[in-house]
């Protein structure tokens, strides 16, 4: 068993309380499974089983509930009067309006609602409205090397074999679970396509699938470095497609709503502003990437670890940014609350150059500067900069 106890940790602080806990994150993330984690818990701690109502709107068992009304219905009839229920919905956003029903059921019934969506448009619109002040949210992403090393009952010595590990199988918890390489593989790929569909395709306007996957193929192509929506369209115009700037902005789009992946706007730390063009686009897990790309994961390792880093500092609860000062990257701003912080990444430090200490020692801030590097040896200070071994500090050492 993979254990994630921060995202426990979140199941237990929010527990009865009013708000509606919205727990969303690319497919195969494991929500469920945390889900069933939780609901385990709350039978051991005395909750009995009459009280629990779960849905996953992805099995057929369920599949003529289609509208709030259908889901009100089919929960009012088996809900408790004289004892708190406890409801869950998995993958909620196929049934229409649901939002509404989730909001009746908070208002009619003695109740703590967990629900579940591979899609961040499900915060959006209508449930902002009904729900503002009343729900809190939890991103789930594939499984971190932290716990990745811990499943795998880590020792200080293990870090680089299991990193290697982790850089072949990646996080998500089927592909980490799975008994061969072969089986592993139709996993990520089945992974990939079912969010090209589902989550992408069925929802976009313009019904061209072939197009949306060498969109993304293209992107994971050039994950870590800056990407332009009219250079993507004129690539793929390029290919025979028949492709607008504003229909590959539209996919883009409903490629971050699927968690697929996660945009870096670019930041001018002398301007104090968002640049509007050239921001970084950086992929949920690696293995997808290298699976649709037929590549090993050692290809472009650098941009392999700042993936990883990124997606890291999302896990922490970061807004993160690329930085700009004087012409000089910075690979990332992250910020949380008054708290800045700011890390390049590296394969290791360059013998004679300076150049990853000086994208930071210039910074006119007094704000945290670190460079994460995977050669354990460049660890120490130079010109007041941090320097840390990468894989201590994705063990949060």
């Amino acid at each position: 068993m993979i254990q994630r106890p921060s995202y426990m940790k979140f199941f237990n602080e929010f527990k009865d309380s009013e708000f509606i806990k919205v727990i969303t994150g690319v497919r195969r993330s494991g929500k469920t499974y945390l889900m069933n984690m939780f609901i385990d818990e709350l039978k051991k701690s005395g909750v009995k089983d009459d009280q629990i109502i779960h849905i996953n709107f992805e099995s057929m068992q369920y599949s003529k509930i289609h509208t709030a009304q259908d889901l009100y219905d089919y929960v009012s009839v088996r809900k408790l009067d004289d004892q708190k229920n406890y409801l869950f919905f998995d993958e909620i956003q196929y049934v229409n309006e649901w939002e509404k029903a989730i909001n009746s059921f908070r208002i009619d019934f003695d109740s703590d609602i967990y629900v579940t969506g591979s899609n961040s448009h499900l915060l959006s619109g209508e449930l902002a409205t009904l729900l503002s002040g009343r729900y809190v949210q939890l991103t789930i992403y594939p499984i971190s090397f932290a716990e990745f090393f811990n499943y795998k009952n880590g020792q200080y010595f293990q870090e680089n074999e299991l990193f290697e590990q982790y850089l072949q199988v990646g996080g998500f918890p089927n592909s980490i679970l799975a008994p061969s390489e072969e089986f592993r593989n139709t996993v990520l790929h089945d992974i990939f396509n079912t969010i090209m569909y589902r989550d992408v395709a069925l929802r976009s306007t313009v019904k061209n699938e072939r197009a949306i996957t060498v969109l993304a193929e293209y992107m994971m192509s050039e994950v870590g470095n800056s990407v332009s929506a009219n250079k993507i369209a004129n690539n793929l115009k390029s290919s025979g497609f028949k492709i607008s700037t504003d229909t590959v902005i539209s996919y883009m789009n409903l490629l971050e709503q699927a968690f697929i992946f996660y945009k870096a706007r670019r930041y001018d730390l002398r301007g104090k502003k968002w640049l509007q063009t050239l921001g970084k686009y950086y992929v949920v897990d690696n293995t997808l990437r290298n699976i649709q790309l037929n590549r090993s994961s050692h290809d472009n390792l650098g941009h392999t670890l700042e993936n990883i880093v990124y997606i890291e500092l999302l896990r922490r609860g970061y807004q993160v940014d690329v930085g700009n000062y004087d012409n000089k990257e910075i690979n990332f701003i992250a910020r949380k609350g008054e708290k800045i912080e700011y890390y390049q990444v590296t394969l290791q430090l360059p013998v004679g150059s300076n150049r990853e200490t000086d994208n930071l020692r210039f910074i006119p801030d007094g704000y945290p500067k670190t460079v994460l590097s995977l050669n354990a040896n460049d660890e120490g200070v130079i010109d007041g900069i941090q320097v840390k071994y990468v894989l201590d500090w994705l063990l949060g050492k």
